[in-house]
């Protein structure tokens, strides 16, 4: 496997999605919550670009099974149900709900990773899942796509994609491109302490600053929601169950239409 890494959605092209598998990582918060409020029974949740087009679609669904959930500038959107704290999607309040899911930065990247041969989401909380998923996926070439901030470098997504790319290395060694070196690089040098790096990292002290200074510390827990959500049919993402210790992989396929290439 080669894997790739891009550091902000204004890198990607069609180059680096055809044919790849995509990891959209955004640590602060959205490939989180994703993580969180699937892990915790909602029913599907479906990434949309803009404020419009998450109330379109509410209209286009059943209002008593939709939920608008997101953000702008880490704030909950006005009118929708709820924000983009990991801490707000509990199973109380979003079992077998669709959530139409928009947020400053994590739904842009996963726009951009839509037409690739798959597309995943990774963080910390499921970190291991990704890494698993990875590995047995054969020789197909995958790219770890950071989030960022605003089309900018996050030093969280990148120490993220970094420790990915470190596990797998561990089991089998892929092929690196650059920027994947340079990514498991950061991950050495600062993620010794991964909640020290969010709490001084730039969207960390922004989210602290507006309230938010609990969820870094849901958001640097490492394995603590040990899930997969997986792009389906190229506009929801599912959870991805985990496989039976034998004959798991035509299960996985009839649950998500994600086909094994292990």
């Amino acid at each position: 496997m080669r894997i790739d890494v891009a550091f902000t959605p204004s890198e990607i092209d069609d180059s680096r999605v055809r044919d790849r598998i995509i990891v959209v990582v955004d640590v602060l918060r959205a490939s989180t919550t994703i993580t969180t409020a699937l892990n915790n029974g909602a029913r599907e949740v479906i990434p949309v670009l803009d404020v419009e087009t998450a109330l379109k679609m509410r209209t286009n669904l059943s209002a008593e099974l939709t939920l608008l959930c997101g953000e702008r500038n880490g704030r909950i959107i006005e009118g929708f149900d709820l924000g983009n704290s990991p801490s707000e999607y509990v199973s109380e309040r979003i079992t077998g709900k669709v959530l139409v899911f928009s947020t400053t930065n994590g739904t842009l990247a996963a726009a951009k990773a839509r037409g690739s041969r798959e597309m995943v989401i990774g963080s910390f909380v499921n970190l291991s899942r990704v890494v698993e998923y990875l590995s047995g996926r054969g020789d197909g070439d995958a790219t770890i796509l950071c989030s960022g901030k605003q089309n900018t470098f996050s030093l969280e997504d990148a120490v993220c994609a970094g420790m990915i790319i470190d596990r797998l290395c561990e089991l089998k060694p892929p092929v690196l491109t650059d920027g994947a070196r340079a990514a498991q690089g950061l991950y050495k040098r600062f993620g010794r302490s991964l909640l020290s790096l969010l709490n001084s990292c730039d969207h960390g002290k922004y989210l602290a600053s507006i309230g938010f200074a609990r969820d870094l510390e849901s958001c640097a827990a490492v394995d603590s929601v040990p899930i997969l959500p997986v792009l389906v049919d190229n506009t929801v993402l599912k959870m991805l169950q985990p496989q039976p210790p034998t004959g798991g992989g035509a299960a996985d396929e009839e649950r998500t239409g994600v086909k094994s290439s292990a």
